[in-house]
């Protein structure tokens, strides 16, 4: 069954976010959607307020970059959370844009080989193994995670070009595919999200992939118009749409978000949350 979410994007305001995550919470909404921005706001930050605030909401960081954080940081703090609010994470990571991590040192000359190397090192965390690894930008000896979550949140890789969706086949449990995938590129997408999943020997999976593509909605469309785009997403591939309200005529986010849980959501035939 697919899931609905809204974004609240990092160039609002962080005392903004409340009300936005109460509206989604009491709008019957699935899910709301952060993420971290250079010098705006923190992905964890946000999504731990979000589900502290909230009791059923699932909150999705999309994405962290993965230059600016060792990777056992990373593991301690998604765990923390996904034993505090279980099964209500969906965090997801990526190369960041690159030309601010150059701008704080942190640009690498292989984005690919570290986005590798962290996502396979951060499921491995979380999902409670020590582990020793010495590659060209992870290096642990011997971690372990004291608190491993017993709910072991997916771990989503952002990805936009054919190399990085088959890197999130590869070493992921999903993707997250911004506005710029459209709803006719994206089964090619999952074909080669897939494909990077079996060229790896990966197998045996007891959840399936997880889509997640971020659409843009223009100022104030009707819902009926809204939930036939969400719907075109969703029979190309998505299991989760997450709209982003954008335009000087858009509505306020809280409204938007009253109005995707309240309308949009009837119009798919979800059954309440």
């Amino acid at each position: 069954m697919v899931s609905l979410g809204v974004i609240f994007p990092p160039d609002l305001a962080p005392e903004q976010l409340r009300p936005v995550a109460m509206a989604a919470e009491e709008s019957g909404l699935d899910e709301l959607w952060v993420w971290e921005d250079c010098f705006a706001e923190s992905g964890i930050a946000t999504a731990a307020a979000v589900l502290a605030w909230t009791e059923r909401l699932r909150v999705g960081i999309g994405l962290l970059p993965v230059p600016l954080r060792n990777v056992a940081l990373t593991a301690m703090e998604l765990a923390t959370l996904a034993r505090l609010f279980p099964g209500r994470l969906m965090p997801g990571v990526g190369h960041g844009v690159l030309d601010w991590m150059g701008q704080v040192g942190a640009r690498v000359p292989s984005p690919m080989t570290l986005l590798a190397e962290y996502t396979t090192a951060l499921r491995q965390l979380l999902q409670g193994q020590t582990i020793s690894t010495s590659g060209r930008y992870v290096r642990l000896d011997a971690v372990t995670l004291a608190w491993p979550p017993q709910s072991v949140p997916p771990v989503l890789v952002g990805a936009v070009g054919p190399r990085t969706l088959a890197l999130a086949g590869a070493v992921g449990d999903g993707v997250i595919l911004t506005e710029q995938t459209t709803e006719d590129q994206l089964p090619e997408a999952v074909r080669q999200v897939l494909a990077g999943r079996t060229d790896a020997g990966r197998s045996g999976f007891d959840a399936p992939l997880e889509v997640v593509t971020f659409v843009k909605v223009a100022g104030r469309p009707s819902a009926a118009d809204v939930a036939a785009r969400v719907s075109r997403f969703v029979e190309a591939g998505a299991t989760t749409v997450a709209l982003l309200s954008v335009g000087e005529d858009a509505p306020p986010l809280a409204d938007f978000a009253r109005f995707a849980g309240q309308q949009v959501r009837p119009l798919l035939g979800l059954s309440p949350s």
